[in-house]
């Protein structure tokens, strides 16, 4: 089904398809019935391997063929699928019938029983969604992020030597390094994304309500719970939540859409720093030659890359929590309301993609305006009281932050002969003099 960009209802496959249309390998209905073929493939081949009796005649050469089905999946495949699922009604199930035609394709009727043998439908979505999530978040979302944190780390590197007037509560502040606080930036993403690697993608795997009960009733001789272990961490490398219910868990889950959220929450913080800078003239924007800024003043060059990313990291982590707090949540061993929030798990990856994304854009396009920067410093010698009067402390000097208080505090402006002149003032030595007067906005920077 081809979808026009102009006609989807939501922006991500719209308006923003081009920045993520690599998720919907992950994401889209096509992929999760591709990863519930898959699941069910290698729940075959698990059940030969074992192997069963009745599953002793086949041929283990035919493994590979078998993992065609999913390894050359196709949008055909898919269609058949739905067309399926049109009759039954029903998923998983359609998934199912799927298959079994191919084994009647492929010759193997008569193994074709012991596809979906003794499953329930969470056996197969809740192997199929964390490992389509593990995927998408490896293979998409952790370049992109670790991309951005590259080119910040650029940056700071770039920027280490440029003072900076800092500001807190929006106010002049002791002065620190331009390179200095976009690192801080680094550090926190690096933390959030160690923590997120941390978390497993977690797996339920144990029949009709987690007891395997229609395995032992076939098998009671068998280890099922071993075998489960087994395909579910090392087969398909993720980890087997045990004992459960018919579901999931999804607390693990819900951690990784919270660790998602964290990191989201950093990129918005420095999104907004970047757009304060941005008005205060620190930073201006390259121009891309017929970009309008405004459709009334001309002038006008906005920092539309921060709030995009702002306004797209914003919905997703909306989503997240709602993830995060609904998913762990279900009736007695099941409801259904985790069957359709789990189809959305993609909708907060795309956004925060598209934020990263943005970001990065604006990030780009940033051009450091150093005079500007310069010139607010020399209009705030007020800054260095804070040297000033730790100096005094230093040498015992009776009050000195009261002193300082005094100066700074007028509805005057303080500048350089401001402060020197108070200096001169103070009953200490001529060294220490010196020393007081060498401090400035633009090298009171410490470490």
């Amino acid at each position: 089904m081809s979808l026009s960009p102009l006609k989807a209802i939501s922006p991500i496959d719209g308006r923003y398809n081009s920045k993520t249309a690599e998720l919907s390998e992950y994401f889209s209905e096509e992929a999760l019935i591709k990863y519930r073929v898959k699941v069910e493939i290698e729940y075959f081949i698990g059940l030969c391997d074992i192997p069963l009796p009745q599953l002793n005649t086949f041929d283990h050469t035919k493994n590979d063929e078998l993992r065609s089905i999913y390894r050359e999946f196709s949008e055909e495949d898919a269609m058949e699928v739905k067309e399926i699922e049109s009759v039954t009604n029903h998923d998983v199930k359609a998934v199912e019938y799927f298959i079994k035609k191919k084994f009647d394709e492929k010759g193997l009727q008569e193994f074709k029983e012991f596809i979906h043998f003794g499953l329930t439908s969470q056996d197969i979505n809740n192997t199929s969604v964390p490992l389509s999530l593990r995927n998408g978040i490896q293979e998409v979302y952790l370049p992109a992020i670790s991309e951005l944190i590259e080119f910040l780390n650029e940056l700071a590197e770039d920027w280490k030597n440029v003072p900076l007037l800092a500001r807190t509560h929006g106010q002049p502040a002791s002065p620190t390094r331009l390179g200095k606080e976009i690192l801080v930036f680094v550090e926190r993403l690096n933390q959030q994304i160690d923590l997120l690697e941390k978390i497993p993608f977690s797996a339920k795997f144990g029949g009709a309500t987690g007891n395997f009960n229609a395995h032992y009733a076939a098998y009671p001789a068998y280890d099922w719970i071993s075998f489960a272990n087994v395909f579910v961490d090392d087969v398909l490398g993720l980890k087997r939540s045990h004992p459960t219910t018919q579901i999931e868990h999804y607390d693990n889950l819900a951690a990784t859409f919270d660790a998602l959220k964290r990191i989201n929450s950093i990129l918005i913080d420095l999104d907004r720093d970047m757009w304060t800078y941005i008005s205060m003239d620190y930073f201006k924007q390259k121009i891309k030659k017929g970009e309008v800024g405004s459709s009334a003043m001309p002038h006008k060059v906005n920092p539309i890359d921060f709030e995009n990313s702002e306004g797209n990291l914003g919905i997703a982590n909306a989503i997240y929590e709602h993830l995060s707090a609904k998913l762990p949540i279900s009736r007695l061993q099941r409801d259904l309301t985790d069957s359709t929030v789990l189809r959305n798990v993609g909708v907060p990856i795309a956004h925060s993609l598209i934020g990263i994304k943005s970001t990065l854009k604006g990030l780009k396009k940033a051009l450091l305006n150093e005079e500007k920067i310069a010139a607010d410093l020399e209009n705030n010698w007020a800054v260095v009281a804070e040297a000033i009067q730790t100096v005094l402390r230093r040498e015992q000097f009776p009050n000195p932050y009261e002193a300082l208080k005094g100066l700074t505090r007028k509805n005057e402006k303080v500048t350089q002969n401001t402060i020197a002149e108070f200096i001169d003032t103070l009953e200490v030595s001529d060294e220490i003099k010196a020393e007081l007067k060498g401090f400035s906005p633009s090298n009171y920077l410490g470490y």
